[in-house]
């Protein structure tokens, strides 16, 4: 393991949008930062789970596709040249109270850092897999938790698993490119934006309310499958070439829940600051959590906002918490990074 001795102002865990847009905005404050991440790619799910697929609640942007905004991100949050390090998984955090400094202890390195900002989305996931015996053999097979490329299921009979709004998305997005698409929600309601479902109801997609799966059937390859009626418990078998779900995730914080933070569920508590109940450590995004808290990217780029400027507050208490908007600021020079990119 090597020691990056040297500090940063702010070392943010995490390289989603929220991670992302909290480097850029630190950049602007004058702030050194370095970027860490468990994925080898920046960007979070929209680059890992799902590039293709189109996000409609950012604002500036009536749809764009994940990749896309996964790219622009990217590219703001290196603009003052943050010290980016992929493939650590966090490990241990350590405060000194002689120096104030904290150090983050990684799978690969030791970093030190003024203060720490925890966007790292929903923390460790995995997707919640299909409770029926022997399914794993179908991964691959048809089988699908994940779509990174839509002409993966272009010209297939689909057959969609959930009812929030994933599955809503992916019924929209798929249902123009595939042969044929079945959506069963186990309900007669669904987890989505209004407007996506109102657009899905308009289409040819069936729509098999109140209905589950009950087995996958093919030779090697996904050929049908037999859903049932939760009511009634009708079953009924249909033709499909594919089976993707979207029933939700596993999530956990992994070591994060070891470093003495208040804790709510597998979220970090924060105040309206920010701030953790362990001070010069923030958290922001998915992985923080305060009464009225709604999961949505929007909402990770303004806490993003709110937390960078009461770290450097913090940091240097000369500094207003409030600098002033953005389009009065003045384009100053690049801070360079402490070391290069690994």
């Amino acid at each position: 393991m090597t020691s990056n001795s040297h500090p940063v102002d702010l070392a943010i865990i995490g390289g989603g949008p929220t991670g992302l847009f909290a480097a850029f905005y630190a950049g602007l404050r004058h702030m050194s930062v370095k970027l860490i991440d468990s994925l080898d790619v920046l960007g979070g799910q929209l680059t890992t789970l799902y590039p293709e697929k189109y996000i409609y609640d950012v604002a500036g942007f009536p749809k764009v596709l994940a990749k896309d905004l996964a790219h622009n991100l990217i590219q703001q949050a290196l603009h003052y040249n943050p010290t980016v390090c992929l493939g650590e998984q966090v490990q241990s955090l350590t405060h000194h109270s002689a120096t104030g400094l904290h150090t983050l202890t990684t799978s690969r390195s030791e970093h030190q850092c003024r203060a720490l900002l925890i966007a790292a989305g929903v923390g460790a996931f995995a997707p919640k897999t299909l409770p029926i015996p022997n399914v794993d053999r179908f991964v691959g097979r048809g089988l699908h938790y994940f779509v990174k490329e839509v002409e993966t299921l272009a010209r297939k009979r689909v057959l969609i698993v959930g009812g929030g709004d994933s599955a809503v998305d992916w019924a929209n997005l798929l249902s123009p490119v595939a042969e044929s698409l079945t959506l069963i929600p186990r309900r007669d309601q669904f987890r989505a934006h209004e407007d996506s479902v109102a657009r899905m109801r308009r289409s040819d997609i069936q729509i098999r309310l109140f209905h589950e799966l009950k087995s996958i059937e093919g030779d090697g390859h996904i050929t049908g499958a037999v859903i049932y009626d939760n009511r009634t418990r009708v079953e009924e078998s249909i033709d499909v070439d594919a089976v993707l779900v979207n029933v939700g995730f596993v999530n956990t914080l992994g070591p994060i829940k070891e470093w003495g933070l208040e804790i709510e569920g597998s979220q970090i508590k924060v105040d309206s600051t920010m701030h953790t109940s362990r001070r010069g450590v923030f958290a922001a995004g998915d992985i923080a959590t305060y009464p009225g808290k709604l999961k949505l990217i929007a909402t990770g780029f303004g806490e993003a906002a709110i937390a960078v400027n009461f770290a450097k507050h913090l940091l240097d208490p000369k500094a207003s918490a409030f600098p002033g908007h953005s389009s009065t600021m003045k384009e100053e020079k690049k801070i360079e990074p402490q070391m290069g990119h690994r």
